[in-house]
């Protein structure tokens, strides 16, 4: 490796990391605010909040990956014909294929990356996610311990809390259980306690009474108590199931015949999603090499202009977005016909094509005859 292909590809990787942690740092932030809310309020600790979203940091970075090489890309190449220093190279006799290695270097670096990542980190994280997902669920204690708002703990269930002790007595308790539509019943108590025996818990009430209804025969029934149990486990019944999401299988799975037999009869998947998913994992791959060159190359079309490269840096744009368009309108399409996965690199492959395509035109311009003399334009 070159001096010079040493120093663009250091000015790469720092722009790389920059960009990356903005953009991760900006969805990151859009989409904790929900997450904060909903586990925060649903009485989880920060320590659950924090692990939540370390747990999603995969899924951000895969996402946001290919846009941070792309603009690392582009703004190097513009900085560096900004500052003359492409200029002079080109003056010296390198071609514009020739100074673009560093990029490609760059871009098998992103790759290799976006490998570790895609192939394992990430359906390992969704994975993970998930089981946390039904352990919180199944966490009816951190539920209910809320104090001033209505609860729904699970379909047809309503439960409230007036205030919380510092000993952990409940005041003001209300309980609506409206599961059996015939037979709604509500409960109110003074106190409550919520008491754990081996693998249930038990809300017991203090000082308060039960009004049943009965549907069929259109009575209301009262029943003052001086302290009854009520079994709240059976609120977590429908957490305890968990599907097998196929963006947290193994990539290994995907690929066995074995175990792609076990996900089409066990968990219904069809052959379409598992080749879409298997395939899509892998042409994140190669979309990384894709995207700088495709910037790169974009911005080599430009001569110099008092205007700089602005025309240039729009063309990579909206080149950008054709290949994600081209990458959406791929993976329905390889979801029902599994034999056309080769689809899924189609986006890659055009842009290391249009890639090459402006390289050498950027190497070899045109000319025109003025005067007699060949004159480049």
């Amino acid at each position: 490796m070159s001096r010079f292909d040493g120093y663009v590809l250091r000015q790469l990787l720092v722009l790389f990391s920059f960009f990356l942690l903005v953009l991760v740092g900006v969805l990151w932030i859009s989409r904790s605010v929900s997450l904060f809310d909903k586990l925060i309020g649903g009485g989880q600790s920060g320590l659950v909040f924090l692990e939540f979203t370390a747990l999603s940091l995969p899924t951000l970075i895969r996402t946001v990956m290919p846009m941070a090489a792309f603009g690392a890309a582009v703004y190097t190449t513009n900085r560096l014909s900004r500052d003359s220093e492409m200029t002079v190279m080109l003056a010296t006799g390198s071609s514009p294929a020739r100074l673009g290695r560093p990029v490609f270097y760059f871009g098998l670096a992103a790759a290799l990356m976006m490998s570790v990542l895609t192939t394992y980190l990430r359906p390992a994280s969704i994975r993970q996610l998930e089981l946390r997902q039904v352990e919180v669920s199944r966490d009816l204690t951190a539920q209910l311990l809320n104090e001033g708002s209505f609860m729904h703990p699970a379909d047809g269930v309503t439960f409230y809390i007036g205030t919380i002790d510092s000993d952990g007595t409940l005041n003001d308790v209300f309980l609506s259980d409206r599961r059996d539509p015939d037979n709604p019943i509500s409960y109110t108590g003074a106190r409550a306690f919520l008491v754990r025996d081996e693998a249930r818990i038990n809300l017991v009430m203090i000082q308060g009474m039960a009004l049943r209804y009965n549907a069929e025969g259109n009575k209301l029934s009262t029943t003052v108590f001086e302290d009854f149990s009520y079994d709240i486990s059976a609120l977590a019944a429908g957490h305890d199931e968990l599907s097998r999401n196929i963006r947290g299988v193994p990539t290994p799975d995907l690929v066995r015949p074995e175990a792609r037999a076990r996900l089409i009869g066990g968990s219904g998947y069809s052959s379409g999603e598992i080749a879409e998913e298997l395939h899509e994992r892998l042409a994140w791959i190669l979309i990384c090499i894709a995207t700088p060159l495709v910037g790169y190359a974009t911005l080599m079309l430009g001569g110099f202009s008092r205007f700089g490269l602005w025309p240039q840096l729009l063309g990579a744009f909206g080149i950008l977005l054709g290949l994600e368009a081209l990458r959406g309108f791929a993976t329905p399409m390889v979801v029902e016909r599994p034999q056309i996965w080769w689809l899924l690199y189609l986006p890659s492959l055009a842009g290391l094509a249009l890639a090459m395509l402006f390289l050498r035109m950027a190497g070899r311009p045109l000319y025109l005859l003025v005067g007699g003399d060949r004159t480049s334009v």
